[in-house]
């Protein structure tokens, strides 16, 4: 290409060399630069629909690694709050059931978060939505684990207490030497002396003057009644065993123990007797549960076999002669 640029000058006959203005030089200058940045451009963007470039190739790869990432991080939660909700149905319907505890209240367990929005930080960005849902039942997922832990450390507590409660609540015959039941418990029963009908709140265990009275649960004895007397129950003893549960002694010949004494399931407590308003020798026994009269045959299953259990159940519905 020639360096210079000539043209025919008519007048002088002659070639004259062609001087560009410093505005002109400009022009061809920056009308070159723009139209080589829309050709490459242009190119560019060619290039960009057919390839990636390394840096792009590098992010999606990255974004997929995510993504996939994303989905199996979803998926565990999902897993972790099913295995969370076997948790929670085990322990309000079968541990909790063990320990005669109370369900965890639903308000409680699907508790969320109150005062200002928690999310706040995760907002205006292209992605808000997932993220935001993820770290929502991210944080449900470990408070329902807090309340759970809660309720783990509440049972746990419970286990240590139950060997003194199974130890506690009366459950054994309160003779050393059993014979029979003369009498069940009924809320309808005709009094053998009074000639009657009153609530017998007890069973009635025949046995001999001087037959050993044994203590049917661990606890305290808190009121001992020495009077013997030829009405009410006679020379009484009752026995506070913790846990709501109560028993009380009749009819007894001696009491071998004091108010205040800690009794253990089994103990020597009294000798039964004739003692009060009776017509044979007899131990009167009864069990309250929150102050309430309960059936004692529905107590009295630790030291007998199942079949003597099951003839005690048959004896109760046939009733008996009460003597007392």
């Amino acid at each position: 290409m020639a360096k210079f640029k000539y043209h025919f000058n008519p007048e002088s006959l002659s070639f004259d060399r062609i001087r560009l203005t410093i505005g002109q030089k400009l022009f061809r200058v920056i009308a070159y630069l723009m139209s080589s940045l829309v050709v490459g451009g242009g190119l560019l963007l060619l290039i960009s629909m057919f390839t990636d470039f390394p840096k792009e190739r590098i992010l999606k790869r990255e974004l997929a690694f995510l993504q996939t990432q994303f989905e199996l991080t979803t998926k565990k939660m999902d897993q972790a709050q099913s295995v969370l909700t076997e948790l929670q149905n085990r322990d309000d319907n079968i541990y909790r059931v063990i320990f005669e505890a109370d369900p965890v209240p639903s308000s409680i367990r699907n508790a969320g978060f109150g005062g200002v929005n928690r999310y706040a930080d995760l907002e205006g960005y292209q992605n808000s939505t997932i993220v935001k849902e993820t770290a929502r039942k991210l944080d449900d997922i470990m408070n329902k684990l807090y309340v759970q832990s809660k309720s783990y450390d509440l049972l746990f507590n419970l286990g240590k207490d139950k060997q003194k409660m199974l130890t506690a609540i009366p459950s054994i015959i309160p003779l050393e030497r059993y014979t029979r039941i003369g009498s069940f418990f009924s809320a309808h029963r005709l009094h053998p002396i009074l000639k009657v009908y009153r609530p017998h709140n007890g069973v009635d265990f025949t046995a001999p003057v001087g037959t050993k009275v044994r203590a049917a649960g661990d606890g305290i004895v808190v009121e001992v009644n020495p009077v013997k007397g030829f009405s009410g129950y006679g020379i009484t003893i009752t026995i506070n065993h913790g846990y709501s549960y109560e028993t009380f002694y009749a009819h007894l010949n001696k009491a071998l123990v004091h108010v205040g004494d800690q009794v253990k399931r089994g103990q020597i407590i009294a000798e039964s007797g004739n003692t009060g308003l009776t017509i044979a020798p007899h131990l009167h026994f009864e069990i309250h549960l929150h102050g309430i009269p309960v059936d004692p045959i529905n107590y009295l299953f630790t030291d007998i076999t199942p079949l003597e259990y099951q003839q005690l159940i048959e004896m109760s519905k046939l009733g008996g002669q009460s003597l007392d």
